[in-house]
């Protein structure tokens, strides 16, 4: 028997992907297959932590069997990394498979199935494990009322975006807005750093002909990063020039749902260029956030 659905794949974010550039960086973007249909996501530019932030539909996606096979047991969704290079094939980074929660037409669309919430899925690269997806999929089918019978999918819009369906409300992740503060302390050796991202292109501090090189230590998510620049002394000095730095990003309220902290350590070259040194991720930024104590809570204390 045939049946008839709908597949919305909610693309929202991938963590800890494999750096496929000499940069230590990737522009990762998603293919998503399921049946004979596959989409792609955008690219995101130098990032191992990119913010898809989009919906995939699938329409008209037509199976065969009993409407409880497919209710219980859905087929499988394929969905692989690639990072896109300017010239020739895009590399393949890794893939990972999930299986979407599937609404009948005479199901109710309402907890505590539906909206799915967020998963993360092992993204594998051979046996190598090469990152996280954060996303959730969904199938419904199409009953005799046609697409009109659908749940309607909950904004928000973004028009700068054009085309581009962002996750919907009650799936994407609550925002909160953070201060991010970066503290960058240099040691002749090792150069700690405790660089949180901001919300801009990737970009180093290039050191001016003559003036010898410039080491820069670079911090962000999902492409937002921010560079503090470290004019190179020589060999047994400090670098007394560490210039403090601050920017706003939004992050969710759930704390296992932050990305980690991708620091790179670059050598900036004339003409732009620069070599990666080294990098380090920050797996867990629980222990760095700092929440301002409840004054209202104060008060109340004091009063009693």
């Amino acid at each position: 028997e045939k049946q008839v659905f709908q597949l919305r794949a909610h693309m929202y974010q991938a963590r800890s992907l494999f750096a496929a550039d000499s940069s230590g960086l990737s522009d990762p973007f998603a293919r998503v297959f399921f049946i004979s249909q596959s989409q792609c996501t955008e690219v995101l530019n130098e990032t191992l932590c990119p913010t898809w932030d989009q919906l995939l539909v699938f329409d008209n996606v037509e199976l065969y069997g009993e409407a409880h096979e497919m209710r219980d047991d859905p087929p499988i969704i394929v969905i692989e990394i690639y990072d896109q290079d300017t010239v020739g094939k895009a590399d393949f980074m890794g893939r990972t498979f999930a299986k979407p929660v599937v609404k009948m037409s005479d199901e109710q669309y309402c907890p505590p199935r539906f909206p799915p919430q967020l998963e993360y899925y092992q993204i594998y690269r051979g046996n190598a494990t090469a990152g996280d997806l954060l996303a959730a999929f969904e199938l419904l089918q199409i009953g005799p009322g046609g697409k009109s019978d659908l749940p309607p999918i909950d904004g928000p819009t973004d028009m700068d975006r054009g085309p581009i369906l962002p996750v919907p409300l009650g799936i994407r992740p609550v925002l909160s807005r953070y201060r991010v503060e970066v503290t960058v302390l240099e040691h002749p050796v090792s150069v700690w750093s405790t660089a949180w991202g901001r919300r801009a292109p990737p970009r180093v501090l290039e050191g001016q002909e003559g003036a010898g090189s410039q080491g820069s230590v670079c911090g962000g998510w999902t492409g937002n990063q921010a560079a503090a620049s470290l004019k190179k002394q020589g060999i047994g000095s400090l670098f007394p020039d560490h210039h403090p730095s601050s920017a706003s990003q939004d992050l969710p309220e759930n704390e296992l749902l932050h990305p980690p902290l991708n620091i790179r350590v670059v050598d900036c070259r004339a003409f732009g260029r620069y070599t990666l040194v080294g990098s380090h991720t920050v797996s867990s930024l629980r222990k760095f956030i700092y929440r301002p104590p409840d004054k209202k809570a104060q008060h109340w204390n004091m009063a009693g």
